[in-house]
């Protein structure tokens, strides 16, 4: 199948897989729109890193609505139905991945009654792109991006997301899946590498398909 004829793509993995680099790039491959993660507009997240405990549920909130209202807006404006590709670097249905990692449990269940009232019906990617690296990968990775408010992000922390992920992805059936690890991959910075993923995308046969390039 053919890159062009997946119209709705979506990248996703852990903080500091390189979703969102990722997804911008296939977009400029493609001449498509990009649907892209507004993290830096969460007023609790800094928060949150310093304080877990005390901010998770209003930071897992504010990403669900902001989430939700992405898609809604994107979904009236016809992005999922009008000629061209849309490439995002989220997935709603993986949402709950961090509200069960953070949140006390009846937070979480507060959490999970709005998110069943209030998520969108919305078009179901024709294909997610799932990145995987190890934890300590994603440290590196994460420090040399030199985002501020991530740099107290804890390997631990990261170990049990990478986990939640993993399992997330090990039942997703929703749409054609294929597990890219991007441990010793540059998609960003190295033509080879992305025209390498192209290549695997372009000849995909099987709903769930794996990428695995060693050093």
């Amino acid at each position: 199948m053919n890159l062009t004829s997946y119209k709705y793509i979506v990248v996703e993995g852990p903080i500091g897989v390189g979703k969102t680099t990722l997804g911008n790039k296939i977009a400029m491959q493609l001449g498509g729109k990009v649907l892209l993660e507004q993290s830096q507009a969460n007023p609790f997240l800094e928060r949150f890193y310093r304080d877990a405990p005390r901010y998770a549920l209003s930071t897992q909130m504010f990403f669900l609505f902001q989430r939700i209202n992405q898609l809604r807006d994107a979904a009236r404006e016809d992005m999922f139905d009008n000629p061209g590709n849309l490439i995002a670097d989220f997935l709603l249905a993986k949402d709950p991945i961090f509200a069960r990692l953070t949140l006390a449990d009846e937070e979480f269940k507060l959490y999970q009654q709005m998110y069943d009232h209030l998520r969108p019906q919305v078009a179901t990617p024709d294909l997610v792109i799932y990145l995987q690296a190890e934890p300590e990968t994603l440290i590196g990775r994460i420090k040399k991006r030199g985002i501020e408010i991530e740099a107290s992000i804890s390997p631990e922390y990261l170990g049990q997301l990478c986990e939640s992920y993993s399992s997330f992805f090990y039942h997703y059936d929703d749409a054609p899946l294929l597990i890219v690890n991007n441990e010793h991959l540059d998609l960003a910075g190295n033509d080879a590498d992305f025209n390498l993923l192209l290549a695997r995308i372009d000849g995909m046969r099987g709903k769930r398909e794996f990428f695995n390039r060693g050093e």
